[in-house]
């Protein structure tokens, strides 16, 4: 009688096989979850070196010796030309430039982007710099408006596929505030075929321009690079999943074990 008492008292207490299927189904949700927070992580390293690789090359295209117009183009037709040097020559045209929205050192106001006339009749659209918002009408600064042939030095930058996000305001052509580098409108309301105009731009370099407007050399290289970071929060929140979870399943087996 005794025994069989016994034996009635350790099956009462095996779990459940609803209590076993639900641990079951916890501990494979864990098992998905941390893969997830690995996953993250590895990405986030995987992100983090290619990040890396790509500011070492935009160090690398800045310290270069500039070359010709003609070579960045043969580099656009199937390749990547952002921030590469490059020199041109050519006559301002500056009755049409346009006014890309912005902030410089603190201060809000535009970049001019004025188009370069080439010898061969073709137009680029040069970033000449920044002006302050009371600087926007080209007439309040004169001295900047340089005549005649000019050779200037600067960064390739290639054009825009479309606009970068719904959050960016629409451009105001109207009141000529582009908010987006759209570079066939800007050329289309400037008054420029497409068939004469260069399929990029030119930010010029901080090389100073009569009267001290536009100032020059804007291009932004501060890249944010906080892949590492990122890959460490996922990893260790793997890890922690990893360490609760045996302290639960450890504590279990004690438990059942103490019972039994």
């Amino acid at each position: 009688m005794r025994a069989r008492a016994k034996s009635t008292v350790v099956e009462k207490r095996k779990p459940a096989p609803r209590g076993r299927l639900r641990m079951v189904t916890g501990i494979a949700l864990v098992v998905i979850a941390f893969a997830i927070l690995v996953s993250l992580g590895t990405w986030q390293m995987q992100r983090l070196h290619w990040k890396e690789a790509l500011i070492a090359a935009i160090a690398e295209r800045r310290s270069a010796p500039p070359v010709p117009l003609e070579e960045i183009e043969a580099m656009a037709a199937g390749g990547d030309i952002d921030y590469r040097t490059v020199h041109l020559t050519g006559v301002y045209d500056h009755g049409k430039e346009r006014h890309f929205f912005a902030t410089h050192e603190g201060r809000t106001g535009y970049f001019v982007y004025t188009p370069l006339m080439l010898v061969d009749g073709r137009a680029v659209f040069v970033n000449r710099g920044f002006v302050p918002f009371e600087k926007k009408d080209p007439s309040t600064r004169p001295e900047g408006q340089v005549a005649g042939t000019v050779t200037i030095t600067g960064l390739a930058r290639p054009r825009l596929d479309g606009k970068p996000s719904s959050l960016v305001p629409d451009n105001d052509v109207g009141k000529n505030i582009f908010y987006w580098k759209d570079l066939d409108v800007m050329a289309r309301s400037a008054d420029i075929a497409a068939d004469t105009l260069v399929p990029f731009f030119v930010d010029a370099d901080a090389s100073q321009n009569p009267g001290g407007l536009p100032i020059g050399g804007v291009t932004q290289f501060d890249l944010p690079n906080n892949h590492l970071q990122y890959a460490l929060t996922w990893y260790g929140l793997a890890a922690t999943l990893a360490g609760v979870t045996g302290a639960f399943l450890y504590r279990r087996k004690r438990t059942d074990g103490s019972g039994a």
